[in-house]
């Protein structure tokens, strides 16, 4: 069974058929899903389906492009809810340069991505971290942080061999998802290849970046076996044993159980 670490199944593109999607998901091989927050309206469905469906756990978390939700009675209700059973990190979070030019924006950025790692210290949850063209100031300020405190993954990597290396150093886990099929993600399928297996999660982002075959159509969880399959065949080893290690890394970081109830 796969464990999917990051989608974003509260987005509007399933609305058609979340429910027979997401119904349909363990009888297809996928074992486990961390549904993920982005703004505060994301953050309540994520809520509700971890209460609807038992394998879909949460994460709640405030993008950095959608920062505008944030003010302090906001992150007082992510605090509160952060404490529900089902909530088991805090994310997406982190730093977005990519359409933010303006440095009075990116500094807000930066606040707000420090306040959150403090709320997920402060709860002891694990992060799920965004970097955009932001790569030097996302170090340097997890750095500063001393966030090898705090737990996490860095979600859909996109920088360097020698940027994972420091991230793995302070005991990240690296997320990989649909990018690493593309012919053109020559650094993405290098880190794949080399880094330690033990630092791998499987994840899709989705709706966003479907992996080959079906890139550029809505994503999905049963699109992650791709993903399974071309890191196997970087590494020159079984599509299994990349799902396995890559399950027992996710339920390692977000602290699920394995049993019958998530087939993981």
């Amino acid at each position: 069974m796969i464990f999917e670490s990051h989608a974003h199944y509260d987005d509007k593109r399933f609305d058609p058929d979340r429910e027979a999607l997401l119904a349909s998901l363990p009888g297809q091989g996928i074992g486990c899903v961390i549904n993920i927050g982005s703004d505060l309206a994301a953050c309540k469905k994520t809520i509700a389906l971890t209460e609807q469906y038992e394998f879909v756990y949460g994460a709640i978390g405030i993008h950095p492009s959608d920062i505008s939700d944030l003010n302090e009675e906001a992150y007082e209700w992510l605090r509160e809810k952060s404490k529900l059973p089902k909530i088991v990190a805090i994310g997406e979070i982190g730093l977005d340069y990519y359409w933010e030019k303006e440095e009075a924006n990116r500094k807000s950025q930066q606040y707000w991505f420090r306040r959150q790692l403090e709320l997920a210290h402060e709860s002891g949850l694990p992060v799920s971290i965004h970097s955009r063209d932001a790569a030097e100031d996302t170090l340097h300020l997890m750095k500063d942080f001393h966030a090898e405190r705090i737990p996490g993954v860095i979600h859909c990597f996109s920088y360097s061999l020698e940027l994972a290396e420091e991230y793995l150093k302070m005991g990240y886990y690296i997320g990989i998802g649909g990018v690493v099929t593309f012919r053109n993600s020559k650094k993405l399928k290098e880190i794949a290849a080399q880094i330690p297996l033990e630092r791998i999660l499987l994840e899709t982002d989705c709706p966003y970046l479907a992996p080959e075959p079906n890139r550029g159509k809505r994503n999905t969880s049963l699109n992650l076996p791709y993903v399974a399959q071309e890191i196997a065949r970087l590494r020159g080893i079984s599509e299994e044993d990349v799902m396995t290690a890559t399950a027992k890394n996710a339920k390692h970081l977000f602290g699920i159980p394995t049993s019958p109830e998530n087939h993981i």
